[in-house]
């Protein structure tokens, strides 16, 4: 690719270029291009957005590039065909690179960090920053700047660090992991529209990816900013002795973590009961997992703990769970018939399914009544089972009385011995 040659005052050489009648050419060329450019975004943003297979990752980045890409190609393309002065082609190569720049740095950020003031305010000192720089240059400012900051440094050794040296890796380091955060999460889209594979190996493929492409921005950016790789073995030594004293717990959690997603044990929306905690399971994570139960209170548990203890899974082989109501019928009640009307009343909840059928059957001959009880099964118990009882129970209750179906309540003969009356007084109370 082209670049615009190291020029001392951008500005000054375009003052003078006004003067040039071929600077009417370079305007022209300049106003085509943008032109050209525009249309072809007209054409490319349907386009871009009926991508519905693609990852909204890789639109997004491509949809707000294509303008000023288009735009650059152009230009300089008509850089290499037009001979003689072109300082203002040199401006606009200059000015969208900038905008591409910025417009890379803005995607990232929102696709790799949440929403939050910090992401905000970093998108808008990186686009700050970013201009200045496209300041300095167009002024002819920027080699005076940059052998100022070089001749600020201090020797150790026989290495010197100077204040630009210390700027470029920072930004070296920046610029690599940002790169591979966004490109992990551009693969974490990928694996997790591919329906066809299980939930457990698409988390599991994502996590892996984002794991190894910061490794490898990594053992970029060190070299780039003159760090020797083999200090990776002196940190490395530290870290497993770190591992064995200090950190066992974190690094039990994140190995437990890559086990629970290899074996399938549980899968997001399962089920589970987790150390007396029962709900549904939102979030997996490399260190932790997420349980939301029934009320909305949301548990964070240590991956470990999956390993180390018992773990109930309602949805590990069906999602279908059995659930019971109980209801009591007095002894002059013909039983069939009330387990028949218990079963078409199952029947008419959508929630409850038809395959297997609702079942009513006799539980025990109690002491009031004659205890029945209603088992039914749903294939949603994620969503809770408190609603659906209880519209089971006033449906059962309503039918129950347009067919003369008695529900007993306990009733009790008390018999007092010895009063100061003669004779025997007794007294029935409910």
């Amino acid at each position: 690719m082209l670049t615009p040659p190291p020029l001392p005052n951008l500005l000054a050489n375009l003052w003078s270029d006004l003067h040039d009648v071929a600077f009417l050419w370079q305007v022209a060329a300049t106003v085509v291009s943008l032109l050209l450019a525009w249309l072809a975004g007209k054409l490319l943003q349907p386009r871009i957005a009926s991508m519905e297979n693609s990852p909204t990752v890789g639109r997004d980045a491509l949809a707000a590039i294509q303008l000023p890409l288009v735009a650059l190609l152009l230009i300089m393309a008509v850089r290499a065909l037009i001979p003689g002065a072109q300082t203002l082609l040199d401006l606009m190569v200059a000015l969208l690179t900038a905008a591409i720049l910025i417009r890379l740095v803005v995607v990232m950020l929102r696709e790799v960090f949440a929403p939050s003031g910090w992401r905000d305010q970093s998108i808008r000192f990186i686009a700050a920053v970013v201009w200045i720089g496209f300041a300095l240059y167009i002024a002819g400012l920027l080699p005076d700047l940059l052998k100022f900051l070089d001749a600020l440094g201090f020797s150790v050794g026989k290495q010197r660090i100077s204040l630009l040296l210390i700027l470029q890796a920072v930004l070296s380091v920046l610029a690599t992991l940002l790169i591979a955060l966004w490109l992990g999460r551009f693969v974490e889209a990928r694996a997790m529209a591919a329906a066809d594979l299980d939930i457990n190996l698409r988390v599991m493929i994502s996590k892996l990816a984002q794991a190894l492409l910061v490794l490898v921005a990594i053992l970029i950016a060190l070299p780039a900013v003159g760090i020797d790789l083999t200090v990776l073995s002196v940190f490395g030594g530290a870290l497993g002795v770190g591992l064995g004293f200090g950190l066992q717990k974190i690094a039990s959690n994140y190995i437990s973590g890559f086990i629970i997603l290899m074996d399938r044990s549980v899968s997001l929306g399962d089920l589970v009961t987790i150390d007396n905690h029962t709900g549904q399971l939102t979030k997996m994570t490399a260190r932790y997992v997420v349980v939301r139960s029934l009320a909305g209170v949301e548990a964070i548990i240590p991956n470990d703990t999956l390993i180390t203890s018992t773990v109930v899974n309602q949805s590990y082989t069906d999602k279908r769970v059995r659930h019971a109501v109980a209801v009591q019928v007095g002894y002059d009640s013909d039983l069939e018939h009330a387990m028949r009307l218990m079963e078409e009343v199952a029947l008419r909840q959508a929630r409850a399914l038809a395959d297997p059928s609702p079942k009513a059957v006799l539980v025990r001959l109690a002491d009031s009544g004659v205890d029945l009880e209603l088992g039914f099964w749903v294939d949603d118990p994620h969503t809770g089972t408190v609603g659906l009882r209880s519209d089971l129970q006033l449906d059962i209750w309503r039918t129950f009385r347009q067919h003369q179906i008695e529900i007993p309540y306990p009733q009790r003969t008390v018999r007092l011995v010895g009063a100061p009356n003669s004779g025997t007084n007794t007294a029935e109370l409910p």
